[in-house]
């Protein structure tokens, strides 16, 4: 027996946030989805509020993932503590509140999902991602294993594919925004791609107003990113699991508009 699972790429803003409503359960239905993780980091522009979590969750996600702007919003803080189904990077500080990984007990049988931040490019005090994942393996966990790996340098996303490849069922990237086109099952049945690429404006600077991005790069001021305008797209990337195994037996990335 195979199931689908579904990852979605980071949710950019209200206009995200919304084409994931207007999106996800259908495809969900149409296409055989059995499971789904969203990363919802950025809902909120830069971070995301329990009350866009929650969003997140009744638009079809199973478990929400985060990233290096989970802290950006102070009342998530307590949020985290108290919601089984959002969690954050496993290798922020253990006085963190919430929790890195979740199992969660799926139709199917038991579904896991780690959730890391990388260490190159990213302002981040945060314990190695590679010794943390290692360590949560140590212990029982689930048949099918899932890992968002929140991280800005590719090199450091494909070696995390590479170092659990065999170990866990998938693993993806995200935080950069842009759909990589390398969705594939590693030599050990491990399904991976380097990034999934975001959910929100088409026209926009990873979610950005281009001419606000535009203008940082020429030196203006910083201030309070404004989300893009117009047209939404849903990237993702569907890997089918075999729940004996856990091995993955195929992954494809997608593009809903």
């Amino acid at each position: 027996m195979t199931v689908k699972i579904l990852a979605v790429g980071d949710v950019c803003g209200t206009s995200g946030l919304d084409f994931l409503h207007r999106t996800l359960k259908n495809y969900k239905a149409q296409n055989g989805i059995d499971f789904c993780v969203v990363n919802g980091e950025n809902a909120n522009v830069v971070g995301v509020t329990p009350k866009q979590c929650d969003s997140i969750l009744r638009a079809g996600a199973d478990v929400v993932t985060l990233g290096n702007h989970t802290w950006t919003r102070w009342e998530l803080q307590p949020y985290l503590d108290e919601s089984r189904r959002v969690i954050r990077p496993a290798n922020f500080a253990p006085q963190c509140p919430g929790a890195g990984d979740v199992v969660i007990n799926a139709d199917f049988g038991k579904v896991e999902v780690i959730n890391l931040i990388g260490k190159f490019g990213l302002d981040a005090n945060t314990d190695n991602p590679f010794v943390v994942v290692d360590t949560i393996l140590q212990e029982p966990g689930a048949g099918i294993i899932l890992v968002d790996f929140h991280a800005e340098a590719t090199s450091e996303k494909v070696a995390m594919g590479h170092f659990l490849d065999g170990r866990v069922s998938a693993v993806w990237g995200t935080h950069t925004h842009v759909q990589t086109s390398d969705a594939m099952v590693l030599p050990n049945g491990t399904g991976y791609i380097t990034d999934l690429g975001m959910t929100g404006p088409i026209h926009s600077v990873i979610g950005v107003a281009p001419e606000q991005s535009i203008g940082k790069f020429l030196g203006d001021p910083p201030r309070r990113y404004d989300p893009a305008s117009g047209p939404c797209k849903l990237e993702g990337c569907v890997f089918e699991v075999d729940v004996d195994t856990g091995k993955c037996m195929s992954a494809e990335h997608i593009r809903l508009k």
